[in-house]
């Protein structure tokens, strides 16, 4: 290896900005040890010294000078009518050191040193993004979009590291262009075929509360703590929280005035309707409030503690049960209970009106009802099957199913 292709060599190695100054020095001289150590047997009388700011590596051989013909290791020893080559004054005894040049490799032996340097570098690099992102789990992540597949987005850091954001973790209203900024959570680190697998998330609960604590002083500071976190990514979120300070008003500080501090955390998740309650341990009072905004008028715990029977007016069930049954399924899991929802009916002979089973029968079937007048459970009732098929584009079976589950609700 030519002296100047040396410095070219040291140059690349400069790209790699994770590695620091020491490391790359140990780096080097540990590959030129083994080649060292490959060649002569053994690296323990070597020095080698390595400036990267030059490109300069200079490699010496330190040898004892022994009486002519008493050399037993040429690559420790050598004779003393060698040594005074190097220098007269040599006297036997002494140390020499005699500078191996880049010549003394052979040209397979330099291009193994280079490769060598280049792969111990890149896993040195490999390993040192691994164990950075590994700590940052959980950790919100301002990244640029550099290529969009049908599958994932390649987004980049400020160091130019590549990160995978897969379509799974994205909001489904997600859209990114090559050039945009996005914001995520660095969800999962793995290793592949040993180079690092950073995988980000914007549907993970975790997202949610760093856009909080980003948002809400009182949540960075600790002043008000985020109890529990279930989303439903684009369409509906629960977040608790509560204080430990009596002057702090959680969800009041969390939604911020006229809703300033979650408008800009609706509009990173596309919309999404969040849901900030106050925590409580009171099991009934939790349960109340997560199913918000429907007013509930009691409620009845099993003793097993893990269901829970809610009654509420027929024109609240609607409310509880919510747009695709996200408000109770989210109730449920931020809750812990499993929460089922019963029409509390004060009089034996009320009507119910047909839009609060939406959830149990689809909105086409009802709008196909109430086309003909029947806009309550007993008016459909009251009618016979072959009635409502004669009036109606509906089926029998569509029909005979309707009839089951109005009547449900009245025996």
């Amino acid at each position: 290896m030519e002296h100047i292709n040396l410095v070219e060599t040291f140059s690349e190695f400069k790209e790699f900005k994770n590695i620091d100054r020491e490391t790359m020095m140990r780096i080097i001289e540990d590959v030129f040890r083994h080649m060292l150590n490959k060649k002569y047997g053994s690296d323990e009388n070597f020095t080698v010294i390595v400036n990267i700011d030059k490109g300069d590596l200079e490699i010496w051989r330190n040898r004892e000078i022994v009486e002519d013909g008493a050399v037993e290791d040429e690559n420790k020893e050598i004779q003393y009518s060698e040594a005074i080559k190097i220098e007269p004054d040599f006297e036997v005894g002494e140390e020499v050191s005699e500078e191996i040049k880049m010549a003394d490799f052979g040209r397979r032996e330099i291009l193994t040193i280079r490769q060598n340097l280049m792969s111990k570098i890149q896993e040195y690099e490999k390993d040192n993004i691994y164990k950075k992102y590994k700590e940052k789990i959980g950790e919100m992540i301002t990244g640029e979009v550099y290529q969009v597949w049908k599958k994932e987005i390649l987004v980049l850091d400020d160091e130019y590291i590549e990160l995978t954001l897969p379509k799974s973790e994205q909001i489904p209203s997600d859209f990114y262009r090559k050039g945009d900024t996005i914001r995520a959570v660095v969800s999962k680190v793995d290793m592949r075929n040993n180079s690092p697998v950073i995988i980000l998330s914007r549907t993970a609960p975790s997202f949610l509360e760093r856009l909080f604590e980003s948002e809400v002083p009182e949540v960075y500071d600790g002043l008000i703590t985020i109890r529990n976190i279930v989303r439903v990514p684009g369409e509906r979120a629960k977040i608790a929280v509560e204080s430990y300070d009596d002057r702090i008003d959680p969800v009041g500080a969390c939604v911020g005035m006229k809703g300033s501090r979650i408008h800009g955390i609706v509009r990173e998740l596309r919309n999404e309707n969040i849901d900030v309650i106050n925590y409580t341990t009171n099991p009934s009072l939790y349960i109340n409030r997560a199913l918000s905004p429907a007013k509930i008028s009691s409620i009845t715990i099993s003793e097993d503690g893990k269901r829970a029977e809610v009654f509420m007016k027929p024109d609240q069930v609607s409310l509880a049960i919510g747009k695709g049954g996200y408000n109770i399924k989210l109730a449920s899991r931020l809750t812990g209970y499993e929460i089922d929802v019963y029409r509390d009916s004060d009089i034996d002979n009320e009507d119910v009106d047909l839009q609060e089973f939406s959830d149990e029968i689809d909105q086409w079937i009802i709008d196909e009802l109430k086309t003909i007048g029947c806009d309550t459970a007993r008016s459909v009732l009251e009618r016979s099957v072959d009635d409502l098929v004669h009036l109606t584009d509906l089926e029998e079976e569509t029909i005979k199913e309707v009839i089951r589950i109005l009547r449900a609700e009245f025996e």
